[in-house]
């Protein structure tokens, strides 16, 4: 099987994929949540379902967020978005960050439909936030410059001519690829169906970095044990070769995590499914491109190297 052959279809694929999100985040851009803009995050609980008005309680097990989200917008709260936690909570996400303002649609609530607890109330003001998203872009870059300064160190030993700096910047490359792939989607997920990002996506994006720079790594330490071993090899097959020998081991490695993901997706609880999700395309868009993106970008770059040293001549 040559999978270096057949790189142009692979880069393609990657551009078809990036293509909508890059277009997705030009257009509208991602929904931010309240850690990002300011607001507070309440989720309430209904003590006593069973005296709830009919029209709350749509059918057994659920709650018709709809009617309670417009009852808060009518009484000033802002609301922009709600979900169901459990079968008697609620989780609203408003742009209020007043105490005063909270306490005040907080007894209007228990005055139309009975006793109510806070599970969780989050206020995130306004300055907070800006610090936050500065400080998200920051951890996020310096994490791509730390990844490219360690990799070229690392493969400093790598037989001439292929260069170090190829690797790191090969990395990068496919990095910035799953970073783009994730914030793309959601950036399309956040227009259609209004899903907001916080916190905890950073997270997930900088959990996204370090599993592709992992998988990435293990085709790359084998491709150098590989040029050292198979000294008179085209860099090419030894490059495919190292592909196909890591390739069974990044698939299990990935699987294993994507099994994982999935179920958390669809039995864990709703505060966490943003960040689940964000791992999970990142997970499997890390696994595509240190595969099928790094390793072609290396004999790419080689091939470049290579042509222009003999026009050079």
């Amino acid at each position: 099987m040559n999978i270096i052959k057949y790189r142009k279809v692979f880069f393609l694929i990657s551009l078809i994929v990036l293509v909508p999100g890059i277009i997705a985040l030009s257009l509208w851009g991602l929904k931010l949540g309240i850690d990002f803009r300011g607001g507070t995050l309440w989720e309430v609980k209904f003590v006593d379902k069973k005296d709830l008005p009919s029209d709350l309680s749509a059918k057994e097990g659920t709650l018709n967020r709809e009617l309670f989200q417009n009852y808060l917008n009518e009484n000033g709260f802002e609301v922009s978005s709600t979900s169901q936690t459990s079968q008697e909570s609620i989780l609203v996400r408003s742009k209020v960050t007043s105490e005063e303002k909270i306490n005040e649609v907080r007894a209007k609530v228990s005055e139309k439909y009975g006793e109510i607890e806070d599970v969780r109330l989050e206020t995130v003001g306004p300055t907070i936030s800006t610090e936050l998203t500065k400080k998200a872009f920051l951890a996020v870059g310096i994490s791509i410059l730390a990844i490219l300064t360690y990799i070229t160190w690392a493969f400093r030993k790598i037989p001439k001519p292929t260069s170090s700096l190829a690797f790191g910047i090969a990395t990068i490359i496919a990095l910035i690829h799953d970073v783009i792939v994730v914030v793309g989607i959601f950036a399309i997920l956040g227009h259609f169906l209004n899903i907001e990002i916080d916190s905890l996506f950073i997270t997930a994006l900088l959990t996204v970095i370090g599993f592709s720079v992992h998988d990435t790594i293990v085709v790359f330490d084998r491709i150098r044990e590989n040029l050292i071993k198979h000294a008179g090899s085209s860099f090419e097959n030894v490059v495919n070769d190292s592909l196909l020998q890591t390739i069974g081991r990044s698939l299990n490695t990935s699987l294993t995590a994507i099994f994982v993901l999935i179920a958390l997706f669809l039995f864990g609880g709703e505060s966490i499914k943003t960040f689940v999700l964000a791992l999970l395309i990142g997970i499997i868009s890390g696994t595509y491109s240190s595969i099928f993106n790094a390793a072609p970008l290396l004999v790419v770059w080689h091939n470049i190297q290579i042509n222009y040293k003999k026009e050079k001549k």
